[in-house]
């Protein structure tokens, strides 16, 4: 079966290729097309060209649902994880971070009353996707929960930073705004440095790592956007023409940021 595919590291560092079956995203492409768009008549043009384009009030809410529960299940993980570090620094940075997702989880919720729905409600789909990763990906030490969080959470800011685009222009600013800041990175980057600085095989251990993440991250934001029809269709664009190839090119420059930030962590990609 055709499909859509971008390559990412494995855990042994192998690539592997991220695929979406076009059978699966065609219909629903079309069909959000359809519901956002409608045919033109010479009594309704103008009404129908303003509706061109118009994101489905599903689609905002689930977006905005799954974007909350990644933050508070990341509060959570990080909350955790902070009691293994051996000293106050990384507890700060934990925290700093840990604090951060919980405000964005917060501001979502008032964006989600403010469409009229229900933020619980609107989280509730994501939770198994999102949880299930948490499970599969337990940090063994402080460091690897150092480097999940870091890298984790950019991964997160960078899928729904992409997802937004294809919102109205309200919602796509406030989640662009919102995700713009990366809470503790820079205190984490500091305590990664320090910890490798000589130490090769802690460096490529923790390298590993980060490339299990960054696959198992990438199969999380799948399964939630696979999670809602709503989803898959925003993913593609939902509009007439839309470019199916552009989900693997969203993927590839995940996969690049992925790159940017492992090399300022002092690890190899």
């Amino acid at each position: 079966m055709p499909s859509l595919g971008t390559t990412v590291s494995s855990p042994t560092g192998q690539p592997f290729l991220v695929t979406w079956p076009r059978a699966a995203l065609e219909p629903l492409a079309s069909r959000a097309a359809a519901d956002t768009v409608s045919p033109m008549t010479e009594d309704t043009g103008a009404a129908e060209e303003a509706a061109v384009g118009e994101v489905p009030h599903d689609a905002v809410v689930d977006l905005l649902g799954a974007l909350s529960y990644a933050q508070l299940s990341g509060f959570e993980a990080l909350a955790a994880d902070a009691a293994m570090t051996p000293h106050l620094r990384a507890k700060v940075a934990f925290a700093r971070m840990g604090v951060e997702m919980f405000h964005r989880c917060e501001r979502v919720g008032v964006r989600l009353r403010e469409l009229g729905a229900d933020h619980e409600v609107a989280m509730t789909p994501f939770v198994a996707s999102v949880d299930a990763f948490h499970e599969r990906t337990k940090p063994s030490d402080w460091l690897e929960g150092v480097v999940k969080a870091y890298v984790g959470d950019g991964i997160v800011r960078d899928f729904y930073s992409e997802m937004a685009i294809h919102l109205d222009s309200a919602n796509e600013a406030f989640v662009a705004e919102m995700l713009g800041n990366a809470g503790g990175a820079d205190a984490i980057v500091q305590e990664v440095r320090a910890a490798i600085d000589g130490d090769a095989r802690l460096s490529g251990r923790l390298a590993l790592w980060a490339r299990r993440i960054m696959g198992e991250a990438i199969h999380s934001t799948q399964s939630v956007a696979v999670e809602r029809d709503s989803l898959t269709a925003l993913l593609v664009g939902g509009e007439p023409g839309s470019d199916l190839n552009e989900v693997g090119r969203m993927f590839a420059r995940i996969s690049q940021a992925h790159t940017v930030r492992m090399e300022a962590l002092g690890l190899s990609a």
